[in-house]
């Protein structure tokens, strides 16, 4: 994606923005040996704005995370996250260890132990080992670093390919500002919110109750917006900090822009990353009441099983389209529609229409296999009347490696 402007994109990932610190490493938390502890550590006076699973049945670290973001008023100023255990459904001790965790983290950084949250993620029922948890705080500190936004994108993952980063600048007011964020998240993706996590930091200072409401905005049109099988977990959060100078109100729109744009890129690559994919579906949907109709049909197309599994065999199967689009939920004449793959028109007027239909299968082979993140996206474009609504939503195709890599998950 292009980011609007004034943003450019830029070497690093959440240590990019003006003191921010991060660092991770391996305390032995996963069977694999790979990095699996994470420490990101904001400026003094940060605020922090949350997004959390609605999952009823969620980890002890999503109630105490939105617990002390409520208590101290939107302020925080560092988060943990362990990976390899999702440390839900653990009973008192899921709470015990998540409690013991940030206190030893606030001690050691000097702070009070509401401004320290947590996160996990990995497999359900498994509690953190914190034996090896806490063995590992000591030189996770020692490490933090403004270069150390690498390493703690890769101590977040499970199982992901690749990490995820970016970074944007932008002259605002006069002053460079910075936005950066990782995420992470692969299975179990669905709007509301995904097994995912992700940090967004930002050194121009915002007023908490301002940020919170730029921070919802720009998860509803990124993180919200993602499908990749359908289920939501226990372990989803979304934490985004503000720090530095006070940013003038004129120029909050282009900040929201850019911090919509950072969500947005790394909500991609959650979908482009999901368990067995073999690319990026993208879903605009136009001519709707509202936006939020828009994107609930988006949402829904990306959603289908059908359309998913159509797009992995390359099958341009209007059909599955239009009929996941009709059971969004939003009203819209059917005999309004229009739809194009690419620039292969599908439909018009309701109707179908001829169309090449090897040559609109092979445009969706050749953006398969495409370059990661570049040009391997297949773009679906649905309008449905003439309302001013709009509205994107993004997931994957639904492969036989994903039903391989889930059969045996835990076995």
């Amino acid at each position: 994606m292009i980011p609007p402007s004034p943003w450019q994109p830029i070497p690093g990932g959440v240590t990019a923005p003006e003191g921010f610190l991060a660092s991770g490493l391996t305390a032995g938390l996963k069977p694999s040996g790979k990095p699996d502890l994470c420490l990101l550590l904001a400026p003094q006076g940060a605020v922090c704005a949350g997004s959390f699973t609605t999952n009823r049945v969620r980890a002890a670290c999503i109630d105490l995370c939105a617990e002390r973001l409520a208590a101290t008023g939107g302020t925080a100023r560092a988060v943990l996250t362990n990976s390899g255990q999702a440390n839900a459904c653990t009973g008192e001790r899921g709470l015990a260890d998540s409690l013991r965790a940030t206190g030893e983290v606030a001690a050691r950084l000097g702070l009070p132990v509401e401004q320290v949250l947590i996160c996990s993620t990995g497999v359900i029922g498994v509690p953190i080992p914190m034996d090896g948890l806490e063995a590992g705080l000591d030189p996770l500190v020692a490490a933090l670093s403004p270069e150390g936004g690498g390493a703690a994108a890769q101590a977040i993952l499970t199982t992901d390919l690749v990490t995820k980063e970016i970074a944007l600048e932008a002259s605002l007011g006069g002053r460079r500002v910075r936005i950066g964020g990782m995420a992470k998240g692969s299975g179990m993706i669905h709007p509301d919110m995904a097994t995912l996590l992700a940090y967004l930091s930002c050194d121009a200072g915002v007023p908490a109750e301002v940020w919170q409401v730029m921070v919802k905005r720009a998860v509803d049109r990124s993180f919200n917006a993602i499908t990749v099988d359908g289920d939501t977990s226990t372990n989803d959060s979304f934490l985004a900090f503000a720090a530095g100078e006070s940013l003038a109100q004129e120029h909050h729109g282009a900040l929201e822009a850019g911090l919509t744009a950072v969500a947005q890129h790394l909500a991609r690559a959650v979908a482009r990353d999901g368990e067995g994919a073999t690319c990026l579906i993208e879903v605009r949907v136009e001519g709707t009441d509202d936006d939020e109709a828009a994107r609930a049909i988006a949402r829904t197309v990306c959603g289908s099983s059908l359309v998913k599994t159509a797009i992995h065999g390359r099958d341009p199967n209007w059909g599955r389209i239009l009929a996941a689009a009709g059971r969004a939920g939003v009203d819209f004449q059917p005999q309004a529609v229009a739809l194009w793959l690419g620039e292969h028109q599908l439909m018009a007027e309701g109707q179908p229409v001829g169309f090449d239909r090897p040559a609109a299968s092979a445009y969706m082979r050749a953006r398969a296999a495409g370059a990661y993140l570049s040009d391997d996206t297949i773009e679906i474009c649905l309008h449905v009347g003439a309302g001013p609504g709009s509205g994107t939503a993004w997931g994957c195709d639904l492969s036989d490696q994903y039903v391989r890599i889930n059969a045996d998950y835990t076995t």
